[in-house]
């Protein structure tokens, strides 16, 4: 069985990572906001299932593959660094817009919904690096079944990031509507959530996240997911 305090340690770092602000966040809300919570809750379960790709990847040996191509753990946090930085400047730039805001947008179809929630949640290096390096922290070998440890401190992980996330899409569009009716407050918004992004894409690319050996549950509490 998992210990309790492991458990209780990988529950904290999902629940700092999924309150923090990053990819999965911005396409769920923007997609709640746009096209309405049925269409956020369909993106959420592409994100869900991006969860469970880097579940079962990562007790099926991901780590080792990282730990042989290191090359390939960089290239996928220099990838995050610079979308991070794209959305940044997408949120900051003249003319652009907070992801709370309203705005007419083209419908997606459920299909790209999911797919569209997936790509962004696998794509995410902040979910691979967690999943490589800080819940295999947890895992004891002096209590054996590793494989089941993984999967119950993997599962506990996805069910606080699911749970947070459809709170997240349910209350986007009262939100929304609570900062339209005060444009400065929006305008605030805007700026904040576009430095913390930049902010994430500075760290990410300098490294401080740390590497599959190194890295570290209290670092992964202050980064978005």
């Amino acid at each position: 069985m998992v210990e309790e305090s492991a458990l209780l340690g990988v529950v904290s770092v999902a629940l700092g990572m999924v309150l923090s602000p990053g990819p999965n966040m911005m396409y769920l809300v923007s997609r709640s906001i746009s096209q309405g919570r049925r269409a956020g809750t369909v993106a959420l379960g592409g994100v869900a299932a991006g969860f469970l790709v880097y579940l079962v990847a990562a007790n099926l040996g991901l780590a080792l593959l990282f730990a042989a191509m290191p090359e390939l753990l960089t290239a996928i946090r220099i990838a995050g660094a610079l979308y991070l930085l794209w959305l940044a400047w997408q949120t900051v730039r003249p003319g652009g817009v907070s992801v709370f805001a309203v705005r007419d947008v083209p419908a997606d179809s459920a299909r790209r919904l999911f797919t569209m929630g997936l790509m962004t949640n696998v794509l995410n290096p902040k979910i691979a690096i967690l999943y490589v390096s800080v819940i295999p922290q947890f895992v004891d070998l002096s209590r054996g079944d590793v494989l089941r440890q993984g999967l119950i401190l993997g599962g506990a992980q996805i069910a606080v990031a699911v749970s947070v996330n459809l709170s997240i899409v349910l209350a986007a569009g009262a939100v929304a509507g609570f900062l339209a009716a005060r444009p400065s407050w929006l305008r605030t918004q805007r700026i904040v959530m576009g430095g913390l992004l930049g902010v994430l894409a500075v760290a990410l690319a300098l490294g401080s996240a740390g590497g599959p050996t190194g890295s570290s549950s209290h670092e992964f509490v202050t980064l978005g997911g």
